[in-house]
């Protein structure tokens, strides 16, 4: 089980790592994805990658629901951004 964490730690390090890319590379030439365009997104992902991490290495329903809960408040929020345009 704990391979499987170190698996979920790292997915989430390159998750994060990309974002960190995709950002440097818009601000520095202007092209590519704007960090706000993808950043509710991203996070809703990571914030399920997190409730993974919490159920694989038995942290209790707590963090499970707290991470769950982000996602899905940071999911609606990036339908609601997306659904004004």
């Amino acid at each position: 089980m704990a391979v499987l964490v170190h698996l979920v730690d790292a997915v989430i390090a390159l998750t994060l790592l990309e974002f960190i890319a995709l950002t440097l590379w818009h601000r520095k030439t202007g092209r590519g994805v704007a960090p706000s365009d993808i950043g509710l997104n991203l996070f809703s992902g990571l914030s399920l990658m997190l409730a993974l991490r919490f159920a694989l290495a038995d942290s209790g329903a707590g963090p499970i629901a707290l991470a769950l809960t982000a996602a899905g408040v940071l999911h609606g929020l990036d339908l609601y951004r997306r659904w004004r345009r």
